[in-house]
């Protein structure tokens, strides 16, 4: 893969990385399914307990929609955050590692699934491994 201005070495393509997580909400729509105001979403942005990359033609900044559970963003996700952004990983790519998947997990799918279903010790472990 050849290296762009806006691309480099080991970070996904913007519209890789869309299409990786197909499933967006903006600022308004997290808002809007958590039940609360815009800088709530915004503060859980600054706070990392979410991630968010700029989207669509308009590069309007958007979260993946399975961070956002039916209590809010899902537990397990800041301290996965913490362990990859320590290990040297960038918003784009802690968010590609979540949505790639992996044979390997005890769950079928990628991180995300597993961490949706229960097995965050085991994504961690990953995670810590990928950030050595």
């Amino acid at each position: 893969m050849s290296e762009t201005p806006t691309q480099t070495a080991g970070q996904p393509d913007a519209a890789d990385l869309e299409s990786l997580v197909a499933d967006w909400l903006t600022v308004p729509d997290a808002a809007e399914r958590l039940g609360v105001p815009l800088s709530a979403v915004r503060r859980m942005i600054e706070e990392r307990d979410l991630l968010a990359h700029r989207v669509g033609e308009r590069r309007v900044v958007a979260v993946p929609a399975r961070f956002i559970g039916d209590e809010g963003p899902l537990a397990p996700l800041k301290g996965t955050f913490t362990v990859l952004a320590d290990g040297g990983m960038r918003d784009e790519e802690i968010i590609a590692w979540l949505f790639t998947p992996d044979a390997t997990l005890p769950v079928s799918g990628a991180p995300i699934d597993a961490l949706i279903g229960g097995f965050k010790t085991e994504v961690r472990r990953r995670a810590m491994e990928t950030a050595l």
